[in-house]
């Protein structure tokens, strides 16, 4: 198993990344949406050019600094899907404004007031509305409405739409309670974004969709924009919601097995340093890839410890390689430098992360 790539490494299976793209780009065709995906999942110029080609009218940045890579590769359609507050934020943006067209997220006047010093034409934002995360944003209906008056009525500022993630779609445990999840984060911005209407507002876009709501959301009348990041290499938690197989996951931890203190104790090279912690300890939080009898047990920072079934056939001694799915895809590409691109079962090229550690 890719004998020539030392452990622990990241490896992403490309001909599995263009089919997951593939796949997105058709589903917001066939609603007659536009596709703007995260890029914070797999922060690559290569692999945004790939899902530009495939479709996509532009990206989505979490950070200043991500977007700032993205549009030194040429790429000039960003959304920055986060507040911009600071001097030294409000530069770098003013910069990144003459080389691309930089849209911005907010939930509050005091940051619209910031970005409308920079002057020029108009920066364009997006109210960000809270649908049942809770984190960023009013809750939709009046009180985001009554929030949009007030920061149009800011000079130098252009409300263009508004905007919502439902994070809280992560915890759906039935796909029916994930599809209602969707349909609620479409009809909510959109019967708030007919309110500003009736406030002589007239909003331009409807920006919603994580990668486990992106297929419902879509269909939703009035619904102008998905942001999914996770499909392009997908991950446990995305397979627990029901939205990818072990077949669809693309980005993998390539880890060797160190030690077998035990029969039942697996020993790895990866822990938390390579694959996170994130959901850590639930079950199939991390699962190797064509071994349903072994269990990742705990993680410390550079062991892995995983337990398996006495009755596997699989024995697993020091020096096996196994091919890690982690739980959650974003925060393991950003703990790798590069990952080896694999094509028909063959390492074909390195993919620096060029983005990595961009997170202002």
């Amino acid at each position: 198993m890719h004998p020539e790539i030392d452990t622990p490494a990241l490896v992403i299976d490309l001909d599995t990344v263009r089919a997951n793209v593939d796949e997105m780009a058709r589903t917001a065709a066939r609603h007659g949406v536009k596709l703007r995906p995260h890029v914070k999942t797999h922060k690559m110029p290569e692999l945004a050019r790939m899902q530009l080609d495939a479709g996509a009218t532009g990206v989505t940045c979490a950070k200043l600094g991500e977007a700032e890579i993205m549009a030194d590769a040429g790429i000039d359609d960003i959304l920055l899907a986060f507040p911009i507050w600071g001097e030294p934020k409000l530069r770098r943006l003013a910069a990144l404004r003459e080389r691309a067209r930089v849209r911005v997220s907010l939930d509050s006047p005091d940051v619209a007031a910031g970005l409308a010093r920079l002057g020029g034409t108009p920066v364009e934002v997006l109210v960000e509305v809270d649908t049942g995360q809770h984190r960023l944003g009013r809750p939709p209906g009046r009180p985001t409405a009554d929030l949009v008056a007030e920061i149009a009525a800011i000079p130098g500022i252009d409300v263009a739409g508004l905007l919502t993630l439902a994070g809280h779609a992560y915890h759906s445990r039935t796909e029916r309670e994930l599809a209602e999840t969707a349909r609620r984060e479409g009809t909510d911005l959109i019967a708030t974004a007919e309110l500003c209407a009736r406030d002589g507002i007239e909003l331009r876009e409807i920006s919603v969709g994580c990668t486990p709501t992106a297929r419902h959301v879509a269909g939703v009348a009035g619904v102008t924009e998905i942001r999914p990041g996770t499909y392009i290499f997908n991950d446990t938690a995305m397979m627990r919601l029901g939205v990818a197989t072990e077949q669809t996951t693309a980005a993998r931890v390539l880890t060797t097995v160190v030690g077998r203190p035990t029969a039942e104790r697996v020993v790895l090279d990866a822990g938390t340093k390579s694959l996170t912690s994130d959901g850590s300890g639930s079950p199939g939080w991390i699962r190797a890839a064509g071994l349903p009898h072994l269990r990742m047990d705990f993680l410390n920072e550079e062991h892995g410890v995983a337990l398996l079934d006495p009755e596997s056939p699989a024995e697993l001694p020091v020096g096996t390689r196994l091919q890690l799915i982690p739980s959650h895809a974003c925060s393991v590409v950003n703990l790798f430098d590069h990952a080896y691109g694999v094509e028909n079962g063959q390492v074909t090229k390195e993919l620096r992360v060029a983005a990595r550690g961009a997170v202002r």
